[in-house]
């Protein structure tokens, strides 16, 4: 999904908007006038342009915590930082209309058409109508609802993923330098969630927002953060990482259990393909004659090859029963089902292995042939994404 900025260029009046700004807590506090403690003494770093999730169980302060940055609830003590300004300082209706705000029943009001609606904020800032209008258009066609097709709808006519794409264009429509998100996805089911996550994960690559995701789900936190606040009850922060190192080195019991027993087989999702992982089986080229194959695999002790064609990319492979007889590796080659592109994870590969109930699956880069991982190699990687780990921690995950 590819986003234009040349109609939504910042100008004065947008002071604080467009590309993204550093979020700091300080000391952060919430106590209500009964003495609860909805959130106590947060002091956090949200980097410019990644995607933040604070995650925990109902109650534990994170959606507390979100609204503070955007004053819905004030704070009892503390600063927060957007930028170089202290929320506390700026007038708050001015501070909203620089922040995207998306909620988990999206809120989009129900009389306006989806045009309407996601130009709410640019109108209210004073855009004219040709840029609020080329900015509604472009969000539209980014977010994937076709403005000539969904623009003049009303939000009861679109569907429960559709509504929340629209709510997200509206959220973006002013170009905020932040973003804040109640557990957007939530109210949708988990094959429109997944398929919403997926296409937020990109737009996300294409806008590099300053994100605040609130969710009491750990693989959404898991699948969607740059790093994790995992939050408990009275509003303490348990542990705050990237995805990785919270699955492989939770800080406390509470974050352990939160994660759950699962989480080496979680920290597949997180975890890249290295180069160095792979397994390197024999190799033999489509030209070659049946007799070079069962030399090449009496020599590796193997009973099937790799096939490449002559540039190098990956053909099929070759077991030791079909390179019987004469002829060539073309004829006798079968076609690789199995396989993952190098930039994808542990996850995708294990889930083609099972897919295809295949021994191994190959990577490649492009088309060209790099190696396999078997279940030894993608557990050896699993075992290895965890840094400094002792071998008795990193046997019991």
């Amino acid at each position: 999904m590819d986003a234009t900025a040349t109609s939504t260029a910042p100008t004065t009046a947008d002071a604080g908007q467009g590309g993204a700004e550093h979020i700091r807590l300080e000391g952060v506090s919430k106590v209500y006038a009964d003495g609860t403690v909805g959130v106590q003494e947060l002091d956090l770093d949200f980097a410019a342009g990644e995607l933040t999730v604070l995650v925990g169980p109902s109650g534990c302060g994170k959606t507390t915590t979100m609204k503070m940055i955007n004053r819905i609830i004030e704070p009892s003590t503390g600063r927060i930082l957007v930028g170089d300004d202290d929320v506390t300082r700026v007038d708050p209706v001015q501070l909203r209309r620089r922040i995207g705000y998306v909620i988990q029943n999206v809120g989009l009001f129900p009389h306006q058409s989806i045009r309407t609606n996601v130009g709410t904020v640019p109108k209210l800032l004073g855009w004219d109508k040709k840029r609020t209008r080329d900015r509604v258009e472009e969000l539209l066609t980014t977010v994937g609802l076709d403005p000539a097709t969904f623009g003049d709808r009303y939000p009861h006519q679109l569907s429960g993923g559709q509504r929340q794409r629209a709510g997200v264009a509206r959220a973006l429509a002013a170009d905020p330098s932040v973003l804040l998100m109640d557990e957007p996805f939530s109210a949708v089911d988990p094959v429109v969630r997944e398929r919403l996550q997926g296409e937020f994960l990109r737009l996300q690559e294409t806008v590099r927002k300053t994100i605040v995701f609130v969710t009491h789900d750990i693989e959404e936190a898991v699948r969607l953060g740059d790093r994790i606040a995992v939050m408990s009850e009275g509003g303490k922060v348990e542990q705050y990482a990237t995805p990785a190192e919270l699955l492989g080195r939770p800080a406390s019991p509470f974050v352990a259990d939160f994660v759950g027993s699962d989480r080496a087989l979680k920290r597949l999702a997180v975890t890249g393909i290295a180069v160095e992982d792979l397994e390197h089986p024999p190799v033999v080229h489509v030209d070659d004659s049946r007799a070079q194959v069962r030399e090449v695999l009496e020599r590796a002790g193997a009973r099937w090859a790799v096939v490449l064609d002559d540039r190098e990319d990956l053909h099929g492979w070759i077991s030791t029963d079909r390179a019987a007889g004469d002829g060539s590796v073309y004829d006798a080659s079968r076609r690789m089902e199995a396989w993952v592109p190098v930039d994808s994870t542990l996850k995708n590969a294990f889930a083609i292995m099972l897919r295809m109930e295949a021994g191994w699956v190959a990577v490649l880069d492009g088309g060209r042939f790099l190696g396999v991982l078997t279940p030894e190699s993608l557990h050896r990687a699993l075992r290895r994404s965890v840094e400094g780990q002792v071998p008795e921690t990193a046997g019991a995950v």
